[in-house]
C-alpha cells in the first residue's frame, strides 16, 4: 500500500490535481501465482473472500457481486462489473459500478520467491463527489483489512498439492 497521510493513494493530491484518486494495495501473499489466480477467478473461491458472485474468466464478460445494501447513499448492494482484461496468471482487471460508482479494479500478480506479490488498484474516485469520498474512505480500509485478511484465510484452506 502506498503511504499518504490516510495510507492510501489518490487523496489530496489527486484531488488537487483533478484525476480521478485511486486505492493501491501492494501485499505479499505466502502462495504460489497459480493458487492466487485461481482465488481471483473461481466464482466460488471469490465469494469466499470477497463476495457472492456470478464471475466467469472471460474479456466482456457481465457479472454481478452481491451485497450489503446502504440505501442512505442508494446503494442497492449490487455492484455491476464486467472483465475488461485478463491475462492468465499476471493480470485481471474489471469494471466497478454501482451505487453512483464508475469505477475499475486491477489486480496483478508477481511470482516473488515462493510466492506472489500482489498489486490492487481500484481506481476512478471523484473526491469532490460525497458518494465516492465515502466510497474511497471505506474500500480503502476494507481492501487492506477484512477483504486480504479473508483472501489470506481462502489461500490457506486450500489444499497445498498441485500449485506449482
Amino acid at each position: 500500500m502506498n503511504a499518504k497521510d490516510d495510507g492510501m493513494e489518490g487523496g489530496m493530491e489527486d484531488r488537487m490535481s483533478g484525476e480521478p484518486a485511486s486505492i493501491e494495495v501492494d501485499e505479499f501473499l505466502p502462495h504460489p501465482p497459480a493458487k492466487v489466480w485461481r482465488a481471483l477467478t473461481d466464482p466460488d473461491l471469490l465469494a469466499r473472500w470477497l463476495m457472492p458472485n456470478d464471475f466467469k474468466p472471460a474479456v466482456g464478460h457481465r457479472f454481478a457481486f452481491t451485497t450489503r445494501p446502504i440505501p442512505n447513499i442508494g446503494f442497492d448492494g449490487i455492484i455491476a462489473c464486467r472483465v475488461l482484461e485478463l491475462d492468465e496468471p499476471r493480470l485481471l482487471r474489471i469494471s466497478w459500478g454501482g451505487g453512483g460508482l464508475d469505477t475499475t479494479v486491477t489486480w496483478r500478480l508477481v511470482p516473488e520467491g515462493r510466492g506472489t506479490r500482489m498489486f490492487i488498484r481500484h481506481a476512478g474516485f471523484d473526491l469532490d463527489d460525497p458518494v465516492h469520498a465515502f466510497a474511497f474512505r471505506g474500500m480503502g480500509s476494507g481492501w487492506r483489512s477484512h477483504v486480504l485478511r479473508a483472501l489470506h484465510q481462502t489461500l490457506t484452506d486450500l489444499p497445498r498439492d498441485g500449485w506449482g
